[in-house]
């Protein structure tokens, strides 16, 4: 993430997309001191001098954010950051982001993380777990008073052990208090998902109509079968967070209710009878017919022969 100094302002006018290889390098372009640490930065943003010029960037590192938009665009490849309502979010290594024009509502904070920091600690395979590091800002995570309290607590206990006399210990402190916040992150969301749901019953059925106009259009032998990620690009929804949508809604990831309306596709085709199994599988968008079966035999019991072959009822 690219966040604007509580203490000073650097004139950005870069329009060419930045690489960010190192926190060091990051802050050395943005005019910020170097980090106590090379792999490690805490830092405290307050309401300052809006950035004027477009930037893009992109960091192979860990960003964890935590504030509110006044005014200004944030824009995650096609899709502009809803600084209305939006708190906290996190961005995994090598994802592109733009700014222009931001400016703060008020005080927040940026952890900024190299993956080498998180070497011989259980979190170096758990951060990866969290989907919301998938998230697009969009989908940024709204606290209430209560949880911003939590995470502000959790962020001061790491600046502390981050700032005051570091010895061996620091680097499991500092890290047990990160594994809260993300876990606390994973509760919220969890929480938000509860409180959307009225909006998640509407991605669900926008979900269905996707599928559904996909193979009216005959579009599964030219596109084959729809993937997450062409749907969630046309629901305007990372893949990520529509899956933990539907999960919340239907108990069903995104790929679990493609899978489920492919083979019930394939039952009525079985049932008519004017097909091959083969023909079956490629009028659906599969390549290849043996997983077609078994994935008819993983969602049914038995294979698409066996299931042709039932008396009808």
């Amino acid at each position: 993430m690219f966040y604007i100094a509580e203490d000073t302002y650097t004139f950005l006018s870069s329009i060419d997309m930045k690489r960010f290889e190192s926190i060091s390098e990051y802050y050395q372009f943005g005019g910020y001191p170097p980090p106590e640490n090379p792999l490690l930065s805490l830092r405290i943003l307050d309401v300052t001098t809006p950035i004027t010029e477009d930037i893009e960037f992109v960091c192979d590192f860990y960003c964890i954010g935590f504030k509110k938009i006044k005014s200004g665009e944030l824009i995650y490849g096609k899709t502009r950051y809803d600084h209305d309502r939006g708190w906290m979010y996190f961005v995994k290594p090598g994802q592109i982001l733009k700014a222009r024009k931001l400016q703060f509502a008020e005080k927040g904070f940026a952890i900024h993380l190299h993956e080498d920091f998180l070497m011989g600690h259980p979190l170096f395979s758990e951060i990866k777990k969290y989907n919301f590091f998938d998230y697009e800002t969009h989908e940024a995570l709204h606290l209430s008073p209560r949880e911003k309290e939590i995470m502000w607590s959790l962020y001061h206990k790491m600046e502390r052990e981050y700032h005051d006399n570091p010895d061996e210990f620091s680097k499991s402190i500092i890290l047990s208090h990160l594994d809260s916040m993300l876990k606390y992150a994973q509760r919220f969301y969890k929480r938000q998902f509860i409180d959307r749901k009225p909006i998640s019953g509407v991605t669900v059925t926008k979900f269905n109509a996707t599928l559904d106009g996909h193979f009216a259009k005959g579009n599964a032998e030219e596109k084959r079968l729809p993937t997450v990620n062409a749907l969630a690009s046309q629901l305007n929804l990372s893949p990520k967070y529509l899956s933990d949508l539907l999960k919340q809604e239907t108990g069903k990831t995104a790929l679990e209710l493609i899978h489920l309306y492919v083979i019930a596709e394939a039952k009525n085709l079985l049932v008519a009878g004017d097909r091959s199994i083969s023909e079956i599988a490629y009028s659906l968008g599969f390549e290849n017919p043996p997983y077609f079966s078994r994935l008819f035999r993983k969602e049914v019991g038995m294979s698409p022969k066996e299931y042709n072959n039932q008396p009808l009822n």
